[in-house]
């Protein structure tokens, strides 16, 4: 069996401690024992960008993506992109970046230098808020993966992205026509309640995490405003 090699670590706002490992010829990206995503199973966090990207009525859109994480839905969100469209995503932890430019450069280093997109380090909960008070305008789709799902496992404050309040902040922050779309690795039908108590018209799907119909099953939401 090949042993998992340490790369580097990162703090996270809350004390926790994010780890960059190797396996072999994969990444991974761990909180405490818990894997968060790796380079073996990226095909659901790209679909995260697809599939939202393939229903948006907008011909420009404006796209936020929270999250980061080894790019693979920013940078399937690039590839899909409509001519005179934009990508923007937070990111919380500047190491994140780092690893991108650095031992993941050859997934992420490209779609970094893309003039259509930019990363901003903050809480994808302040350009949320920054849409709702005018600083900037309202986006077409709003991504979210900041954690294994609704429950904020990452940072204690992603919790509220997934709460009544959070939700409606969402809707607000969208234009006419955009989408919600969360990606978890389970299902969480509490969740898709608050969804649809929040006024958005909603669908569930299932998508496997590797091409081919492989791997295990992860949920993704996509909350549309009407």
């Amino acid at each position: 069996m090949l042993p998992r090699e340490t790369i580097a670590t990162a703090q996270i706002p809350d004390g926790k401690e994010l780890t960059l490992v190797s396996h072999g010829r994969d990444f991974i990206i761990m909180l405490g024992r818990d894997e968060l995503m790796g380079t073996r199973m990226q095909f659901s966090e790209e679909q995260l960008a697809v599939l939202t990207l393939a229903e948006l009525e907008a011909s420009k859109p404006r796209i936020l993506i929270g999250g980061f994480g080894m790019g693979f839905t920013y940078r399937a969100a690039l590839a899909h992109l409509p001519a005179g469209g934009s990508v923007t995503v937070a990111e919380l932890v500047p190491e994140i970046l780092e690893w991108a430019r650095g031992p993941l450069a050859h997934l992420s280093a490209e779609s970094l230098d893309d003039p259509r997109g930019e990363v901003i380090l903050c809480n994808v909960e302040a350009l949320i808020d920054d849409a709702n008070d005018g600083t900037s305008p309202k986006y077409d789709a709003i991504l979210l993966d900041v954690d294994n799902g609704p429950d904020g496992i990452v940072v204690d404050s992603n919790f509220r992205l997934y709460t009544r309040t959070g939700i409606a902040k969402a809707k607000d922050a969208l234009n006419p026509g955009g989408i919600m779309a969360v990606w978890s690795a389970a299902p969480d039908h509490k969740f898709t309640t608050r969804l649809k108590d929040g006024g958005f018209e909603v669908e569930v799907r299932e998508v496997r995490a590797r091409p081919n119909n492989k791997g295990p099953r992860h949920t993704i939401w996509f909350a549309r405003k009407r």
